[in-house]
């Protein structure tokens, strides 16, 4: 049976005001049903029997310490957290990174995604809009038009830790310049970027690209479990979580 060590992702802003207006110090621990959110995450990771270790960057209660077996100080980004994080694992596992605000996730259902996960230096689960769509119906979530479907992005991915320090330079660059047409342009390709703004780009042909850019190999694997990829982030979210999880 094989294994992976996760690095669960808690931290938040202090001043923001979502948390602010639940009485939490960060998200991931507004309560939900007597429990912070994040502790539904770890709960799910515990019981997927396919978790070896725990480490947790962010604010903990006891309930939460007591589901990890290392916590981590926040590096003040998610590029830092992950670099950080994912350094300090133990050895000889491939790293499972999630979110600790995706508390409708089950231990069935993270099982199924990690043991259909290919072998790729990177794996990002996604989600079709018509399954989102029969889990939560009227949910509102980012989506992306591919010549496959359209997607939304899952909240958890998988990685080989010894390609963080090939990829993570080059992620930092994209993120840079998402927002510069003209520089994103040049590194994927103007081709590629209108396909992609025009839904007319495959999801293989992104897997390729995508594996380019950051020199490593990438795999997109669709799941159907919309749990994934519905954070909790708004109070029209908390509510369906804590209806779902009553």
């Amino acid at each position: 049976m094989t294994h992976w060590n996760a690095l669960v992702l808690g931290g938040g802003d202090p001043s923001d005001p979502f948390a602010t207006a639940h009485q939490a110090p960060v998200k991931p621990l507004i309560d939900i049903h007597g429990k912070a959110m994040s502790v539904y995450v770890l709960e799910a990771l515990r019981d997927s029997g396919r978790i070896a270790h725990i480490a947790y960057i962010g604010p903990t209660t006891p309930a939460v310490d007591a589901l990890i077996q290392q916590t981590l100080p926040d590096q003040g980004s998610l590029i830092g957290n992950l670099e950080y994080g994912v350094q300090q694992m133990p050895a000889g596992n491939r790293v499972l990174v999630v979110t600790a605000d995706i508390p409708m996730m089950t231990a069935t259902e993270l099982r199924e995604v990690l043991d259909s996960a290919p072998d790729s230096g990177l794996v990002y689960p996604i989600v079709r809009k018509e399954d989102c769509e029969k889990a939560y119906p009227g949910v509102k979530r980012t989506y992306a038009k591919l010549k496959d479907g359209v997607f939304t992005g899952g909240n958890i991915f998988i990685l080989k830790p010894e390609i963080i320090s090939t990829f993570l330079p080059r992620l930092k660059e994209m993120l840079a310049n998402r927002k510069n047409p003209l520089k994103l342009a040049g590194l994927i390709g103007f081709g590629t970027l209108v396909r992609l703004l025009t839904g007319q780009l495959s999801l293989k042909r992104l897997e390729q690209k995508v594996g380019s850019i950051l020199g490593v190999s990438v795999s997109a694997m669709p799941t159907r479990y919309a749990s994934i990829g519905t954070d909790v982030d708004k109070d029209a979210d908390l509510d369906l979580a804590r209806s779902k999880l009553a």
